[in-house]
């Protein structure tokens, strides 16, 4: 099997855009290392923070994000960070001309029940003059990066990426800090019969979203012909994850109990480094109006609504929502 590294030399990724890649392959190897501690660790429970979007943190929340940024820093293979986890962008003197954004942990909410978590990572250009890295810097298209990945922490760790040249899965040989590949390239199929909804909020969303899952509930009786099976992780890597591997759509809707938010997911950190990796793998990301990754972001934290995954169960997603119009 070729190794990360190995993988990266033959598809004749630039060298900064390696050693950055590298070098968060490294950091989400010394994560998935306090993960396997857990409890002996001390790193379940509250943190007693809370981010900028007021969440509260959990502790591996900021012990993720606190490896990201030293990591990131110290080794010089980015200029710029940003993170769920930071009010706004760290610059980097004398960095490589890359930007970094990402959400150190995803699905907190897992953490202490030891389920599958994550952490989501996106590329981006950095500004060509030298100067130091603001928020606005990361205001690009999704359209824009250069690479994507998440890793996923479950019965073995994964990293998963994407340099636009399709997506590739490697997994970690913990006791060596050797990634291996053994996926890819992955492809989603254009035909499902498996998705994943937080059906807890099914009062709260808007029609199109309601029709759309009511079709599939309906099974084989009732519009669609056949039977459906619904998963939800509450961990949008985890379940992503699973859609790279076996297929399906994953959605996360806006919904009535905020109406002036767009959506729940952040589209510079999570949205859309995960529209990248569903692109390459054959299917498409919508926010039920247009593609996610040809979305201008207008803020830092900005969250989106997000429909991903299997090509024809999307187009049928933007389909109710042009019909609700």
């Amino acid at each position: 099997m070729k190794t990360l590294e190995q993988y990266l030399q033959e598809a004749q990724a630039p060298d900064d855009l390696r050693r950055l890649l590298l070098q968060v392959a490294a950091i989400c190897a010394e994560i998935s290392g306090q993960i396997r501690l857990g409890a002996l660790a001390g790193i379940h429970g509250d943190a007693g923070t809370g981010n900028v979007q007021g969440e509260k943190q959990k502790k591996l929340d900021v012990i993720a994000n606190e490896l990201f940024v030293q990591g990131l820093s110290k080794s010089r293979v980015v200029c710029g960070l940003a993170s769920e986890e930071m009010d706004h962008a760290v610059d980097v003197p004398g960095g490589a001309r890359l930007l970094a954004a990402f959400d150190p942990l995803d699905g907190s909410s897992n953490i202490d029940v030891n389920v599958s978590i994550g952490s989501i990572f996106s590329v981006l250009p950095a500004p060509g003059d030298a100067r130091s890295i603001r928020d606005e810097d990361f205001l690009l298209t999704g359209s824009r990066q250069l690479a994507s990945g998440y890793a996923i922490y479950g019965p073995s760790t994964e990293l998963v990426i994407t340099t636009g040249q399709g997506v590739y899965g490697f997994t970690l040989e913990p006791q060596k800090g050797i990634w291996h590949q053994t996926k890819g390239p992955m492809r989603i199929p254009e035909e499902t019969q498996e998705f994943a909804i937080n059906a807890s909020n099914a009062r709260h969303w808007y029609p199109p979203i309601q029709s759309y899952v009511n079709e599939l509930l309906a099974g084989r009786t009732g519009p669609r012909g056949k039977d459906f099976n619904m998963r939800w992780i509450a961990s949008m890597v985890a379940d992503i994850h699973r859609i790279l591997c076996r297929g399906g759509v994953f959605l996360y809707p806006a919904d009535q109990r905020d109406p002036e938010k767009p959506g729940k997911l952040r589209l510079l950190y999570e949205a859309n480094p995960m529209a990248l990796l569903v692109k390459e793998a054959g299917g498409k990301t919508t926010n039920g109006m247009e593609d996610i990754l040809s979305i201008q972001p207008s803020a830092l934290h900005q969250r989106v609504a997000v429909v991903t995954g299997a090509s024809n169960e999307v187009a049928r997603v933007v389909s109710a929502y042009s019909l609700s119009r």
